[in-house]
């Protein structure tokens, strides 16, 4: 039995056919219109669909276990939607004369959107919010909420984009507007790329963070203590665990979310793993982590199965964890703004704090060099001034 795994209006539908071994096969079907056909015994006329099925030689697994199965069914889904996505812009030139990316009197919203739907990166999230924050911009700004719903790729120009770089920085701190903006640009450098642009609007236009400045909150040893020592009705355990690991060992969430026990040699008593971020970009992509009994204590023993392919810690999604952790520190009393990505802040601090090496961070992190770690130096050496200047004046 087929099913559909497209909207309404695609054209064509992206289904799936179940195949003898319960797996199902990825296949397109195209709607062609319909054609009035006359009965050669009655003369009568009838209308009738034309249809056709293109098969995409791609299969998912209908229950994925593992979570390296989970992955190629997303993998397989994501190519197959970029797939159709494609199909439908060469029917569109081929029977209306255009292709939805070089028309310019698109809606530049929706092109975003399109371009978002077939993207496969990781860093979707981060081009989901910076349509929205986009969508926002036009919103809140009183020169350009006539554009709020619509915009033609023609009507951003050179003074909206510094509007709304002012704008980026005015609701996010550190590198986050710049992240935010650098995501936009590859949008408008797509376009530009598929003649939907002839001009760049952010030409000469940029935000620069100091990237040696640490703006995050970090939370000290004292308040992670206070962190562990805090209990409360229905807290979730495994976010508990796995925000305490990354503390401790400073991992990104869309590491500690993919960590299987795989990645744990318990005889040596080591975490080794390769960083979603950098992996297949930087030689220093893989981190190896030494552990103590503590830390394995939260990882905990290997299923009874001897499944190594099993996750270690079943997250929800990011936005379900930040809102536990926040319930989380606001419990402990901690007045701080603290996010997953705070935890590696406070990790690479404490321990540079504590005399380690610049280098041995560096390498802990997966720094591919010095520059990126040397933020944390700079935020020790401002607690070290805060705690001489917290001394009582001395009176000669």
């Amino acid at each position: 039995m087929a099913k559909n795994d497209s909207r309404v209006t695609d054209n064509p539908k992206l289904m799936q056919k179940q195949l003898s071994d319960g797996n199902f096969s990825l296949y397109l079907d195209y709607y062609l219109g319909r054609v009035n056909i006359a009965d050669p015994n009655t003369g009568e006329t009838k209308s009738k669909v034309q249809r056709k099925r293109e098969f995409l030689n791609l299969t998912i697994y209908a229950s994925p276990r593992t979570p390296l199965e989970r992955q190629q069914n997303k993998e397989t889904y994501d190519l197959a939607r970029k797939i159709r996505f494609e199909r439908e812009q060469e029917m569109k030139e081929s029977l209306n004369g255009y292709r939805l990316r070089k028309d310019r009197t698109i809606n530049f919203l929706d092109y975003f959107q399109a371009y978002n739907d077939s993207y496969t990166k990781k860093d979707i999230r981060m081009m989901q919010i910076a349509l929205q924050r986009f969508r926002d911009f036009l919103k809140d700004t009183p020169e350009y909420n006539k554009f709020a719903i619509t915009i033609k790729p023609e009507q951003l120009n050179k003074d909206m984009m510094i509007a709304f770089t002012e704008y980026l920085q005015s609701r996010s701190i550190g590198e986050g507007a710049k992240s935010i903006y650098q995501r936009f640009k590859k949008v408008i450098n797509y376009a530009i790329e598929h003649d939907v642009m002839i001009k760049n609007p952010c030409a000469g236009i940029s935000i620069k963070a100091d990237e040696q400045a640490l703006r995050k909150d970090v939370l000290s040893m004292d308040e992670i203590q206070a962190l562990i020592n805090t209990h409360y009705d229905n807290e979730n355990l495994i976010i508990r665990r796995a925000f305490t690991l990354c503390l401790y060992c400073g991992l990104r969430f869309c590491d500690v979310k993919e960590l299987t026990y795989k990645n744990v040699d318990y005889s040596n008593k080591l975490l080794k793993f390769e960083q979603n971020k950098t992996k297949g970009h930087s030689s220093a992509s893989g981190v190896i982590i030494p552990l103590n009994d503590s830390l394995l204590s939260l990882i905990g023993e290997m299923p009874a199965d001897g499944n190594k392919e099993s996750l270690i810690f079943n997250l929800p999604t990011y936005e379900s964890c930040l809102k536990s952790l926040r319930r989380w520190v606001k419990r402990a009393g901690i007045d701080k703004h603290i996010s997953w990505h705070c935890a590696r802040h406070s990790f690479a601090v404490n321990i540079l704090n504590n005399g380690a090496n610049i280098k041995t961070v560096a390498s802990l992190l997966g720094h591919s060099g010095l520059k990126h770690t040397e933020k944390y130096t700079r935020a020790v050496d401002k607690l070290k001034e805060e705690a001489i200047n917290s001394l009582p004046e001395l009176k000669l």
